[in-house]
């Protein structure tokens, strides 16, 4: 009998394995996604039709519910891509790749940081205004400032904003957001947080070896903390 998904199913599933995709990549078996966890024998495809596959809406609307569930965490992260953690990896992953250095942040990088830890979450309208970041030629300019935020897990997905023709990603500060998991992914050494991670996820894991890829990225070890 077929899994059902459920918001219990789903959260089961990534306190599992630790860290999941949302939907699978090119339909490969890793990195493990939320569907195949789940339907683990279906090939998805991206039919959104009255005859598609209906699973894929139900996903699509899981992941909204699961980003706003506090029960687990929801970014852009591999390789741009929804991934879903457990509250244990991301702790690791946010002291792993927040402890590093090369902590440089362009300014308008910093000027996102500064507007959500001041109020979270904001629709990307609402931060792109927060931001004076508007209008198609400052796309890219915003989507550049995004990326070290996504990678570095300081900025988290968390709901869905009704402001344009199509629902935009409600974004936040993780350190306002989820402010007992910054403070307990500062209170471990990022050394420490990779052994942890090895340990949990297995070093060949497709996502402790890009964790480990962002943080050579990112320079040397530095005493500068998140």
């Amino acid at each position: 009998m077929a899994a059902k998904l459920t918001k219990a199913s789903a959260v089961k599933a990534v306190n599992k394995r630790g860290a999941l995709l949302v939907f699978p990549l090119n339909n490969r078996k890793e990195p493990a996604s939320l569907w195949s966890e789940l339907w683990p024998r279906t090939k998805m495809r991206w039919e959104w039709t009255d005859d598609g596959d209906d699973r894929v809406v139900q996903m699509w609307h899981m992941r909204e519910q699961l980003s706003r569930s506090r029960q687990v965490v929801y970014c852009k992260w591999y390789q741009g891509r929804a991934t879903l953690f457990s509250f244990d990896v991301f702790v690791n992953m946010l002291s792993f790749l927040g402890g590093t250095a090369g902590m440089e942040m362009s300014r308008e990088s910093r000027m996102i940081m500064e507007a959500l830890e001041a109020d979270s979450p904001l629709s990307t309208k609402q931060l792109k205004a927060a931001c004076e970041l508007e209008g198609r030629l400052l796309e890219p300019t915003y989507n550049r400032a995004l990326r070290p935020l996504w990678n570095r897990l300081w900025i988290v997905g968390f709901g869905e904003f009704e402001d344009s023709s199509f629902p935009s990603l409600g974004i936040g500060a993780t350190k306002t957001l989820f402010e007992d998991l910054w403070t307990q992914a500062a209170a471990v050494e990022p050394a420490t947080a990779e052994e942890n991670l090895a340990a949990r996820l297995g070093r060949e894991n497709p996502f402790f070896r890009y964790a480990v890829k962002l943080a050579r990225n990112q320079g040397d070890r530095a005493d500068l903390r998140i």
